[in-house]
């Protein structure tokens, strides 16, 4: 066991677009953290625009995402960049890729969520994206029910990793 951490917990949602599954995790973690968490997301790809449809959902539940935008993974990267203490991977292609060399050696995990965004018709799509968001949130209420102060991040990991096999 680690001694108790004393400040806020950082976490970095990935997914390639970051348009639509890393923009409502980064909106949940920060919702459902209420100030114990500083989530951010971003895109090994980013789209440069956030789907409507993921602020759409949001605003339905009452999950507030103020500066809502589109980001490249790169911002975080960089020398004197936020180090995080967490890094979640949302879709397979973000798991996969190269990722870059993360200040602070965060601990990762990934859950893999179906991207709703290219879902067709337009009402077939809106429920993607209220099953992206519930996916989400079951996992991220979870994970923050997890004493994350006082855990290894050995544990976290294989903790967050049971979450998400125990969710899908």
């Amino acid at each position: 066991m680690t001694s108790p951490k004393t400040t806020t917990i950082h976490i970095l949602v990935l997914c390639t677009g970051n348009s639509a599954r890393s923009i409502l995790g980064e909106a949940l973690f920060n919702h459902l953290g209420q100030g114990r968490v500083k989530a951010c997301s971003a895109g090994s790809q980013p789209s440069g625009q956030v789907n409507p449809l993921a602020l759409e959902t949001l605003e339905r539940h009452g999950v507030p995402l103020p500066e809502a935008r589109s980001k490249s993974w790169d911002e975080f990267a960089t020398p004197g960049a936020l180090p995080f203490d967490y890094i979640f991977t949302v879709c397979a292609n973000a798991a996969g890729e190269v990722c870059p060399i993360w200040p602070g050696q965060p601990a990762t995990a990934h859950w893999a969520i179906d991207d709703p965004a290219p879902i067709e018709p337009l009402d077939a799509r809106r429920a993607a994206f209220e099953r992206a968001y519930g996916q989400l949130a079951q996992r991220i209420r979870a994970f923050l029910a997890l004493s994350l102060e006082t855990m290894s991040a050995a544990d976290i990991k294989i903790a967050a990793q049971m979450i998400h096999e125990a969710a899908a």
